[in-house]
C-alpha cells in the first residue's frame, strides 16, 4: 500500500466513524452495554492475551500480564459502570444574582471521534482503558496500537472487531509512518502514550487541525527515601516498582534518593531483596524480557557508558549462559551508583531494570535536586514523618504521587492519571477521564421577562439604576 493510499484509508475510516456518531450518538444504555461487552470479551480471552504479549516480548511474566494488562482494565471498567450515570448528569450551577432569574447548567456532551495512540509496554491496558473511557463519555474511537507488539495489536484488532461495529471502534495497524499520518488526522481529541520525544512530534502533527491532545509521557521518576522511612519496606517496594515488567513502566522509579550515611546499607538491602526474588533469571517465568533488540541495545549502552566513565555499576543477579541471555534480550537487575549528570543514564528515562542510586545530605538538598530536573510523571516519598512528607509534597510537583509505595496510585479508581510539563498534559482515569473526552458545555436558560430586556438605548433613569446596581 502506498503512503497516499494508506492516508486515504485512514481518512475514510475516520469519516465513517464520525458519520456514524453524528447519526446516532451513544446514549447511557448503549455506553453501559458497550463497556460490559468489552469487559466480557477480554475476560474470555485472557489466556490468548497473555500468550500474545509474551510472544511479543520474547517472554513476559504471566502474572504481570494478568495484573498490568488484565486486572487494570477490569478495575477501570467496573469503576465506570458504577459511576457512569452520575457522571452524565447535568451539573446545575448558580447563575448569580446579576443574571436572575436566568438558570445555568453544565452538560457533559461527547466530543465525537477520539484518536488513541497506544504504547508497547502495557499494550492491552494502555489501549483498552482509554477506549473504555472514551466509550463511557459517548464517543467513537480510532485506535493505533504499537507496531513493536504486532501479535498483541492483532489480538486487539480481533477483540475489538468482535465487540464493536467498525463504525464505532476501528483499529489502524502499521508502522511509525502510519502513526505519523494517524496523528495528523482531524480527531475531536487525541490521546498519545509514549516517550516525550515522540510526544512532541504527535503534538506538532495535531497542531494544524487544532486537535486537542492528551499526552501521557514519562521522565525520570524519583523515589525519595527519608531518614524516617521504614527502610526494609521502602527497599522492598522500590524493587517491586522497578522490576515489574522488567522496569518497562512509565511510572517506574527511575532513581532513588537515599541519605548519604545509609548508601551502603541501601545497596546491600536492594541486593538481598533482588536475590530473594530471583535466585537466577535464566528461563525464570517470573522475569520479563526486554521487548525488542533496539530497547535492549539502548539499555546496554546506558550501562556501558556509565561503567566507561568510572561509575560504580553493580549487577544484582547474573546469568548461567550470557550468550543465550543476550539472544533472548534478558537484562539483569542492575544498580548504578551516583553517576554524574553528564551520563546518558541521568539524561533520559531508563525504562528497564536499572536503578540509579543518588545520595543526599539534607531533605532540602534532595528537593533542590528534584526541582532541578523536568517534572516527573511520578514521585515516590518514603517516610513515616508527616512533616517530612508534607514538606516534600509542598515542594515537588509531579504527575502523581505515592507515599510509602510505588506504582499503586495509578490503580486507585478515584484518582486521575496524567503528567505535568515534560511528563505530559491532561488526565484520564476516574471522572477526570470522562471529562477529558467530553465537552463541558455551559448552558444558560434565559427567563421570559428578564430585567436585561430593559437595558437598551436610549439609556435613561432605569439604565442608570441598573448600572449602579450591577457594577458595584
Amino acid at each position: 500500500m502506498t503512503v497516499e493510499s494508506e492516508a486515504n484509508e485512514l481518512e475514510a475510516t475516520l469519516a465513517r466513524l464520525r458519520t456514524a456518531w453524528i447519526e446516532r450518538r451513544p446514549d447511557h444504555d448503549q455506553r453501559r452495554d458497550d463497556l460490559k461487552r468489552l469487559r466480557s470479551a477480554l475476560k474470555e480471552r485472557l489466556d490468548l492475551m497473555v500468550q500474545a504479549i509474551s510472544a511479543d516480548f520474547g517472554h513476559r511474566s504471566s502474572h504481570e500480564s494478568m495484573l498490568g494488562d488484565g486486572m487494570s482494565v477490569f478495575n477501570e471498567i467496573d469503576h465506570m459502570l458504577a459511576h457512569l450515570k452520575s457522571w452524565m448528569k447535568t451539573d446545575h450551577r448558580s447563575a448569580g444574582w446579576r443574571m436572575w432569574p436566568a438558570k445555568a447548567q453544565v452538560r457533559y456532551v461527547p466530543l465525537g471521534v477520539i484518536g488513541i495512540i497506544a504504547p508497547w509496554n502495557y499494550p492491552v491496558s494502555l489501549a483498552l482503558i482509554p477506549i473504555a473511557t472514551a466509550i463511557a463519555a459517548g464517543n467513537h474511537v480510532y485506535l493505533k496500537p504499537s507496531e513493536h507488539t504486532p501479535k498483541t495489536s492483532e489480538f486487539l484488532r480481533a477483540l475489538l472487531a468482535d465487540v464493536f461495529p467498525d463504525d464505532r471502534v476501528a483499529v489502524a495497524l502499521g508502522d511509525a509512518e502510519t502513526g505519523r499520518a494517524f496523528a495528523g488526522l482531524p480527531f475531536d481529541h487525541l490521546l498519545f502514550t509514549g516517550s516525550t520525544e515522540v510526544g512532541k512530534k504527535v503534538m506538532a502533527a495535531a497542531a494544524p487541525n487544532l486537535t486537542p491532545v492528551t499526552l501521557e509521557l514519562g521522565g525520570k521518576s524519583p523515589a525519595y527515601v527519608g531518614e524516617a522511612a521504614r527502610f526494609g519496606k521502602a527497599v522492598s517496594r522500590i524493587v517491586s516498582g522497578k522490576l515489574f515488567n522488567a522496569g518497562q513502566t512509565c511510572i517506574a522509579p527511575d532513581y532513588a534518593l537515599v541519605p548519604l550515611a545509609r548508601k551502603s546499607e541501601f545497596v546491600e538491602a536492594i541486593r538481598a531483596e533482588v536475590a530473594a526474588r530471583y535466585a537466577q533469571i535464566d528461563a525464570n517465568p517470573d522475569y520479563t524480557h526486554i521487548v525488542n533488540e533496539g530497547q535492549y541495545r539502548r539499555l546496554r549502552a546506558l550501562i556501558d557508558e556509565a561503567r566507561g566513565k568510572g561509575v560504580e555499576v553493580l549487577t544484582l543477579v547474573g546469568f548461567t549462559d550470557q550468550a543465550k541471555a543476550t539472544s533472548e534480550r534478558l537484562l539483569e537487575p542492575t544498580l548504578v551508583i551516583d553517576p554524574g549528570e553528564d551520563c546518558r543514564i541521568m539524561q533520559e528515562e531508563i525504562f528497564g531494570p536499572i536503578l540509579v542510586v543518588k545520595t543526599y545530605s539534607t531533605p532540602d538538598e534532595a528537593i533542590a535536586y528534584i526541582l532541578g530536573k523536568p517534572r516527573p510523571l511520578s514521585f515516590y516519598c518514603f517516610s513515616d514523618d508527616k512533616r517530612e512528607v508534607e514538606k516534600m509534597l509542598g515542594n515537588v510537583v509531579a504527575g502523581g504521587v505515592c507515599v510509602n509505595d510505588t506504582l499503586l496510585h495509578v490503580a486507585c479508581n478515584n484518582l486521575p492519571f496524567g503528567g505535568v510539563g515534560a511528563s505530559g498534559m491532561g488526565h484520564y482515569h476516574a471522572r477526570e477521564g470522562f471529562v477529558t473526552f467530553s465537552k463541558a458545555m455551559p448552558v444558560l436558560f434565559q427567563a421570559r421577562a428578564p430585567l436585561t430586556d430593559k437595558f437598551k438605548p436610549p439609556y435613561g433613569r432605569l439604565a442608570n439604576t441598573m448600572v449602579k446596581l450591577f457594577a458595584r
